[in-house]
């Protein structure tokens, strides 16, 4: 089983300011949350690496990471796949959690399945050209006129289809479900660069050791 994602991380000494805190030299070892990796660009930029998934109910990266790798502690190869760096706004909600945001947001059901907008029906003439694709954004007055020139008249078109408050969202939720992995024969690839990035390279007045940096202590001085 694969090292989790903060285990990855070097660590960081930084100056003690607790209240038990016995001398002005002592210092509190954290990880780094700020080292921050990505996948390196020839990879990332290169869809031959990936295979497209669509996130399933309330699947979390751990579940996926389980299904698609065998290992949950590679949930963080999938959040990197696709460069989330906020969990909360950019993986889909839980069903729960999407109730509970459209209620808060609409503030009643009645207003949840209100019209939020217009939008498009495909609209072809008479020889089957396509005079206004489907999907555009339209206000509620919109209309279209065109000369048919299989009916030899002008026909106006109203077509629109109403969209609401909860299909908009649910539309919104749907984009962030198709997700890219990387391929399972290219993982090691990945695994091998991230563990190459993360040490700390020599050098600085911090530079400890390749997993190790030391904040300036300024009370030193003082």
């Amino acid at each position: 089983m694969a090292r989790k994602y903060f285990r990855r991380l070097p660590n960081f000494d930084y100056v003690s300011r607790g209240n038990t805190t016995k001398t002005i030299g002592e210092y509190t070892q954290v990880k780094n949350i700020f080292k921050r990796v990505k996948i390196r660009e020839d990879i990332f930029n290169e869809l031959a690496y990936f295979t497209k998934y669509q996130i399933v109910g309330d699947e979390r990266p751990d579940n996926i990471a389980n299904k698609v790798y065998g290992d949950p502690n590679l949930d963080w190869v999938v959040m990197l796949s696709n460069n989330i760096l906020n969990f909360e706004n950019e993986w889909p909600m839980t069903q729960y959690s999407f109730n509970k945001y459209l209620l808060d947001k609409y503030g009643t059901y009645e207003n949840i399945y209100s019209i939020h907008h217009y939008t498009t029906n495909e609209i072809t003439d008479s020889q089957k050209r396509i005079i206004v694709p489907k999907g555009l954004e339209v206000p509620s007055t919109f209309s279209v006129t065109y000369y048919d020139i299989g009916l030899d008249q002008e026909v106006t078109r109203t077509d629109k289809i109403q969209v609401s408050n909860y299909d908009y969202e649910v539309a919104l939720e749907d984009q962030k479900r198709n997700i890219y992995l990387i391929k399972s024969n290219f993982l090691a690839l990945v695994i091998d660069d991230i563990d190459e990035i993360m040490p700390y390279s020599p050098g600085g007045s911090q530079y400890v050791s390749p997993e190790l940096v030391r904040g300036e202590n300024i009370r030193l001085y003082e």
